[in-house]
């Protein structure tokens, strides 16, 4: 091995040693996380390594060297399943290579973002909402604020935002005087860390978002899948398996409806046949009506009914009473 002047390898023998490092991960790993690396710094990388250590492994480069080690890796090998992998190299981008659970590294993870000051220039990941309160500065700083258009009052000699205002939306650029307000106010509202894009399993690939699903978020999209099949199935009259059930109930209302209009009976026919002739049947099979419930009602109808019945005074025998 070549050894440079100072004792330093060459950056030709760094290239192969790395190289040689991705190729042997990609044999010993079949799950690997994609992660973007924006505004990432090396002390915070560092922690990264060291809290995910154990099962998984951190590998930073250059996408170019990347791609070629894995392409070469391709052509030796013949593994054509890490191909979907080297399409997914673009960017700001590291490669987390685990034997754990997905879920867990990728929770992981999250634990290891950092807060960061808005600079100027610098595109906003999310929106940046300023709530309302003392801000501890003194009336000279209001200039600040009209420049934003933020309402403001002066509360025992010190600024008061006096409605939450939003000063910075997702995907817009930082001014100068929104960084300088914000590090007046000492807020620092993004955070960034090892963000997981996709997702590598066994030559697929498939969104992080996929990990968080549960085993009842799993059955109710299956669920939800059977019964897109089986409408279709039914719509297009295409025997499947979930829609067999379906097509065989259908088919015995046809059958039967065909027997009931015509002469053509089997067993399954007779006794809707004979309800049909005897409508009687019907409230022969009717349930009994509850004892108490029922009792009273039928009772009370029963008074109604003798109330009908009896001949009502008249007028005209109460005025003979009078005089009797």
């Amino acid at each position: 091995m070549a050894i440079t002047k100072g004792g330093s390898r060459s950056k030709m023998e760094k290239k192969e040693i790395y190289s040689a490092k991705l190729r042997r991960l990609i044999d010993d790993y079949s799950k690997v996380l994609i992660v973007l690396a924006d505004n990432v710094g090396s002390n915070q990388l560092q922690q990264i390594r060291q809290g995910l250590r154990g099962d998984s492994i951190v590998l930073m480069g250059k996408n170019t060297l990347m791609k070629r080690a894995l392409k070469t890796h391709m052509d030796e090998t013949g593994n054509k399943a890490i191909k979907p992998l080297m399409n997914l190299l673009v960017g700001n981008v590291g490669l987390i290579f685990t034997k754990g659970d997905l879920k867990e590294v990728s929770e992981e993870l999250g634990k290891y973002k950092v807060g960061a000051p808005a600079r100027v220039g610098l595109v906003a990941p999310i929106d940046v909402v300023i709530p309302p309160g003392n801000t501890g500065l003194d009336p000279s700083q209001t200039s600040f604020f009209q420049a934003l258009n933020i309402p403001t009052k002066i509360n025992k000699g010190t600024v008061e935002i006096i409605t939450p205002v939003e000063i910075i939306k997702k995907g817009d650029k930082v001014g100068s005087s929104e960084a300088m307000l914000l590090s007046k106010l000492a807020i620092k509202p993004f955070s960034y860390g090892l963000v997981v894009q996709k997702v590598f399993e066994d030559g697929s690939v498939y969104d992080p978002e996929i990990l968080d699903l549960t085993e009842d978020d799993l059955a109710l999209k299956f669920a939800a899948g059977v019964a897109n099949v089986t409408a279709l199935a039914l719509a297009i009259s295409y025997p499947t398996i979930a829609a067999a059930p379906h097509m065989f109930i259908n088919a015995y209302k046809n059958v039967l409806a065909v027997s009931v209009a015509t002469d053509y009976t089997f067993p399954e026919a007779e006794e809707i046949k004979e309800y049909l002739k005897d409508p009687s049947k019907f409230a022969a099979a009717a349930p009994a009506v509850g004892s108490t419930g029922g009792a009273d009602a039928s009772a009370s109808v029963a008074k109604e009914e003798e109330k009908k019945d009896e001949p009502e005074e008249s007028d005209d025998d109460n005025m003979f009473s009078l005089f009797d």
